[in-house]
């Protein structure tokens, strides 16, 4: 393992900052977002009801508790915190001409008290946190106009703290959004909502371009004016595989890991690759762009690759339904992975083959920012005996050294997911835990937002300090 490896954890904003509205925060997409549970889908609301819970006002209130999370990020030896800066804070409808200077200078203090501790923060820009606003005054990013409205947010963030952080991700998982039978990522990604009558294909596809270019122009302004900050796509990378040797099943594999590929072909090459143009041309999908666009596009080229990993999926070309809903034509079980509690296959080696794909297709650097186990913890113990997620970690840490040492592939750093305790993305539990650190919180609302030690802490806390050596001392 490289000396300068970045080992450390993983969050966003809007899953544990809480203060929803405070010092001139505005209204985000994920304000709007209903409880819910592996059995009831999240719900978007069109205002803040009051009698209605949204869990992520409260966050685990990492706003006004931040120091002594960060406290805890440092014993457990972190050398980077990966997290985000929620744009409503900073523009608080997303289309002021000012920025709001309470949101700046609280991130300026965040920023200081991870470098006070020798940890780098790793920034995403938007990680599900547009301003809701953007999406009821302008339909999200399938107005082109949000291009030069997220240019204006993340030029003035990055000229800001262009001294403190030197890795930026623009936009979170944004191949997720490919799914719209779903409507959770096409509107946290993009703020699409759809109608009866729309061409969700269509509409998806060019919100996404409007965000690849608002990246490769963020890229182009870091390039010429802050050349040593390094800018990343971030992509949702779960491998689909072939359910048998079927020559069908592979080539099925093969046309629905497209919607893993595209983002990094356009962010990573610079322009489309011929099979997006092709199912365009085949499902009479128009997308509009202009010539300055492909320039950008061009021009604007990602320094590495972000990713998260959490599972694999196999894909049977004799089915013509998505039986897991993992958002493709003839996704299936695969017999061979054992899952979470939550129904998400564990497998490993799965990030191994990840790796070598990734860095075959490309040949940027890869950092891995997210990798993680949901589950229910029993928090009955003094200390919580997370046995389960430590194995799962040091599988795939494991996995990932034997890319690093056995096949050659450059990998900047490791993040674990939810490295304390969150708001589910999902399904808004608190209950589907990811943390090292526990947070005495309910799926209610209810608790104390004490913060315990996990057995996983002090294991983590010696793959760090032996630089991934000790995985099997727990």
């Amino acid at each position: 393992m490289k000396e300068l490896f970045l080992w450390g954890g993983a969050v966003a904003a809007h899953q544990l900052e809480g203060a929803w509205n405070q010092d001139g925060k505005g209204v985000s997409v994920c304000d709007v977002l209903t409880a819910g549970s592996h059995s009831k889908a999240r719900e978007i609301t069109s205002t803040i009801q009051e009698d209605i819970y949204y869990p992520n006002h409260s966050g685990i209130n990492h706003y006004y508790q931040y120091k002594e999370d960060i406290a805890l990020f440092a014993e457990l030896g972190f050398k980077t915190f990966r997290m985000s800066i929620a744009w409503s804070r900073i523009f608080p409808n997303g289309d002021e001409k000012e920025p709001n200077e309470k949101g700046l200078a609280y991130y300026d203090n965040l920023f200081d008290e991870l470098l006070k501790h020798n940890i780098q923060p790793v920034v995403t820009l938007s990680h599900f946190e547009m301003p809701y606003h953007l999406v009821t005054a302008y339909g999200g990013f399938k107005n082109r106009k949000l291009i030069d409205l997220f240019v204006r947010y993340a030029k003035t963030v990055i000229n800001r703290y262009h001294k403190k952080v030197n890795y930026w991700l623009t936009f979170n998982e944004i191949n997720n959004q490919m799914n719209t039978d779903s409507f959770l990522f096409p509107y946290t990604n993009s703020g699409l909502l759809f109608g009866p009558e729309d061409n969700r294909q269509e509409m998806m596809y060019q919100a996404l371009h409007h965000e690849l270019v608002a990246s490769a122009k963020i890229k182009r302004f870091v390039k010429e004016k802050y050349p040593l900050l390094q800018v990343g796509c971030m992509i949702a990378w779960n491998p689909i595989y072939p359910y048998s040797c079927r020559p069908e099943d592979q080539l099925a594999a093969t046309q629905a890991m497209h919607s893993r590929t595209i983002c990094g072909d356009v962010s990573v090459r610079g322009h489309y690759p011929n099979y997006a143009l092709k199912e365009w041309e085949a499902n009479g999908i128009q997308v509009k762009m202009t010539d300055e666009d492909l320039i950008d596009l061009k021009e604007g080229t990602v320094d590495f690759i972000g990713i998260s990993y959490y599972v694999s999926h196999a894909v049977d070309s004799t089915k013509k339904e998505d039986k897991t809903g993992a958002g493709f034509i003839g996704s299936t079980p695969n017999p061979n992975l054992k899952v979470t509690d939550w129904e998400w296959p564990i497998d490993p080696v799965g990030l191994r083959y990840t790796l070598n794909t990734l860095y075959e297709r490309y040949e940027r650097p890869i950092f891995i920012v997210e990798n993680g186990f949901g589950a229910v913890d029993d928090e009955s113990k003094v200390v919580i005996q997370d046995n389960d997620r430590i194995e799962y970690l040091a599988a795939h840490i494991r996995e990932m050294k034997k890319a690093i040492e056995l096949d050659g592939v450059d990998v900047i750093g490791y993040t674990i997911w939810g490295c304390i305790d969150v708001v589910s993305f999902t399904t808004g539990e608190m209950k589907k835990r990811y943390g090292l650190i526990y947070v005495d919180k309910d799926d209610e609302g209810r608790g104390t937002l004490e913060r315990r030690k996990k057995k996983s802490f002090t294991w983590y806390q010696r793959v760090i300090a032996s630089n991934g050596t000790e995985l099997d001392n727990w």
